[in-house]
């Protein structure tokens, strides 16, 4: 598989993002019934417009992966055993203690009111706000992180295998660690949201990506496959990325202008956890385990993603559409794009960290 390289669109990547944040932004702000229009294409809390710009998002990196490597990649077991480490023995309870002590303690004040949930029981916000994070700390991504783990010219195989056991485990793990955490007897969890979701982010493009990939290269040769194919296609999965960013904020755009403060009390938690997990991941665990920099960018960056459309499905059963659990689930959305975009940065600027007999 080529070397990924960052192109002159790839290197100004954090500006589109911005402009496309602002854009989508204002266009939910100004016109939110086309956001609502298109946001009512949902199925289990799945939205369609963003499924199908997902797909394109991830079939560019599908199609690229040698899927001879990936049986090679599950042989690596550090990095496989380290990345389910830091998503469920680490991850959901740094997630508690760090929302704790800033929505809990720090930000309480600034946090004030009650609000009724859906099971009729009366709360206040503060604490809403963290059962939202909880229910984000607790979904490991499953689909965004290969484009993470790609831009960071990461083990895309490795990525793969990750996405696959964790998407397996949150199955197992995913009620009875928020029923710990929650403090709720019998979480519901969203299986429906789960399996459509991995199936059209994950496998579909996966399917899709392992057959064409075989057809391809059997008609015109590897050579055009990796020197005219793929180059056309990179362009596609930013582009996906892009438009995706702007339906994500659009649909929240209405939410953003009426409640600046509170999503910024919300994000701080959410954005010093982000980094306190990558930092743990990359700088400390995949150094210490002596990990290649090609397999500790995706384990650090798979620990620093959410899985969104699960927390957001599962806020929505437990307390309610309008609720503040709700509202943090959203907030985690808003900050992953940019936040972990920077993150794939600082990874290409760091990568000689992990030149080992450089560092001896």
């Amino acid at each position: 598989m080529p070397k990924n390289t960052l192109s002159i669109f790839e290197r100004y990547l954090t500006l589109w993002v911005l402009l496309c944040i602002v854009g989508g932004t204002l266009l939910g702000a100004v016109r939110p019934s086309i956001a609502t229009t298109l946001n009512d294409f949902s199925v289990y809390q799945v939205s369609i417009p963003i499924a199908v710009c997902l797909f394109f998002m991830m079939y560019p990196i599908m199609v690229k992966i040698d899927f001879s490597q990936v049986l090679k990649s599950s042989n690596a077991i550090k990095p496989v055993l380290l990345t389910l480490f830091i998503n469920w023995a680490i991850k959901p309870f740094s997630m508690l203690a760090i929302s704790y002590l800033f929505l809990g303690c720090l930000f309480k004040d600034l946090l004030p009111g009650t609000e009724i949930l859906a099971t009729g029981e009366t709360v206040e916000l503060w604490r809403s706000y963290i059962a939202g994070t909880i229910l984000l700390g607790i979904a490991p991504c499953t689909a965004m992180v290969l484009m993470w783990g790609h831009l960071a010219n990461g083990n895309d195989g490795l990525t793969l295998v990750m996405v696959a056991l964790n998407s397996l485990l949150m199955l197992l793990l995913y009620g009875p660690l928020g029923g710990l955490l929650l403090n709720v007897n019998a979480m519901p969890v969203p299986w429906q949201t789960m399996v459509l979701s991995v199936s059209i982010y994950v496998a579909l493009p996966l399917m899709a990506g392992y057959v064409s990939r075989k057809l391809i290269i059997q008609a015109k040769g590897l050579l055009w496959f990796n020197q005219v194919f793929v180059p056309w296609l990179t362009p596609v999965s930013i582009m996906a990325l892009l438009s995706t960013l702007i339906l994500l904020f659009s649909f929240k755009g209405e939410v953003i202008i009426g409640n600046p403060l509170t999503i910024l009390w919300i994000a701080i938690p959410l954005i010093v956890q982000t980094l306190v997990i990558f930092s743990l991941g990359y700088f400390a665990l995949s150094r210490w385990c002596r990990l290649s920099y090609d397999n500790a960018a995706p384990v650090a960056l798979i620990g620093a993603s959410n899985h969104f459309e699960v927390a957001i499905a599962s806020a929505v059963v437990l307390f309610g559409l309008s609720s503040g659990a709700a509202l943090a689930t959203v907030v985690g959305v808003l900050i992953e794009v940019p936040l972990m975009l920077l993150l794939v940065s600082l990874c290409h600027r760091t990568r000689h960290l992990f030149d080992y007999h450089r560092a001896v």
